[in-house]
């Protein structure tokens, strides 16, 4: 995958570790299969960008920060 795959995936797993939010817990909230966020967070996905929007509303920071 993409470089900005990648950045994006280590961004949402160092927020939501920060956070102390395991994967289940961030797939609850926002009703999304662990799996599909398990591939995000590596860098095999590609989310759309409401579900990037999603996510960083779910983690409480910009879609910014999730992508820088």
């Amino acid at each position: 995958m993409t470089n900005s795959s990648r950045k994006l995936g280590v961004n949402v797993r160092r927020i939501r570790e920060e956070k102390g939010m395991t994967q289940g817990d961030l797939c609850r909230k926002l009703a999304l299969d662990r799996a599909y966020l398990s591939n995000v967070e590596s860098g095999k996905k590609n989310p759309t960008l409401a579900t990037i929007e999603r996510l960083a509303e779910a983690l409480g920071v910009s879609v910014d920060e999730l992508l820088k």
